[in-house]
């Protein structure tokens, strides 16, 4: 199974694809150093693999490449990152 996470700003979200096909999305507002994560969606077909999951996680790795602070407004992106730690010092400190 290739799995391929990419950012695509003209709709302004990242994507998640198997082989080839899309099976997710996050969406997200960019302004200035800032990206706020506002949705995150599976297609049934897809979920319960861990997809979302690795969405959020190839999306916030890109936030930090580009020194984006993070506002997650999603919740799944909000819960994913509560769990992972490693990834709280994205999140701006009024929104954690």
């Amino acid at each position: 199974m290739d799995i391929k996470v990419t950012d695509n700003p003209d709709k302004a979200r990242f994507e998640i694809a198997v082989d080839g096909q899309l099976a997710g999305f996050a969406l997200y507002h960019l302004r200035g150093n800032q990206i706020a994560f506002t949705h995150t969606e599976t297609d049934d077909q897809f979920r319960g693999h861990g997809l979302a999951g690795q969405l959020v996680r190839s999306a916030l790795d890109t936030a930090r490449e580009r020194h984006l602070t993070v506002l997650p407004y999603c919740p799944f992106v909000k819960s994913w990152i509560a769990s992972h730690p490693d990834y709280q010092d994205l999140v701006s400190p009024d929104h954690r």
